[in-house]
């Protein structure tokens, strides 16, 4: 485990996507973006930006802005899903995988996720991430 690159006192639980300093909390991000340097990425080749939706990562900012964030899993129930032995499986499926990294890169989110939806596989992952969610809260 690494401590915050921020406050070095607390275990680092994220990266910055610009720079890849690892930091703790929210407020060990606000601090350390204000000094933030990206890391200068390499030019694609030819053949690595054919096909490329998104080289931009999605901003740290928009995940972490809690004004903006109508539903919220808290931590501990997002921690169930890396225990999931259905979503492991679920997840050894190359097309599944292939699916996710697209939507992850895509410019506009909603309408990769809106186009995810009509494939029947990632529909049955969506469903056993709500399903083991949803579960939890109900306890």
């Amino acid at each position: 485990m690494q401590l915050c690159g921020v406050c070095s006192d607390e275990t680092s639980k994220y990266t910055c996507p610009r720079c890849k300093i690892r930091y703790c909390s929210l407020g060990c991000y606000k601090r350390h973006k204000d000094t933030c340097l990206p890391v200068e990425q390499p030019t694609p080749t030819v053949h690595q930006a054919k096909g490329a939706v998104s080289t931009e990562p999605w901003p740290v900012e928009d995940l972490l802005n809690e004004d903006n964030i109508t539903d919220k899993v808290p931590l501990q129930r997002l921690q169930l899903l890396g225990q999931s032995k259905e979503l492991r499986d679920l997840l050894c499926n190359p097309h599944l995988r292939q699916l996710l990294r697209s939507i992850d890169s895509a410019d506009s989110k909603e309408d990769a996720m809106k186009a995810a939806m009509q494939e029947p596989l990632f529909v049955e992952f969506s469903d056993q991430c709500l399903k083991i969610v949803e579960h939890e809260a109900d306890m």
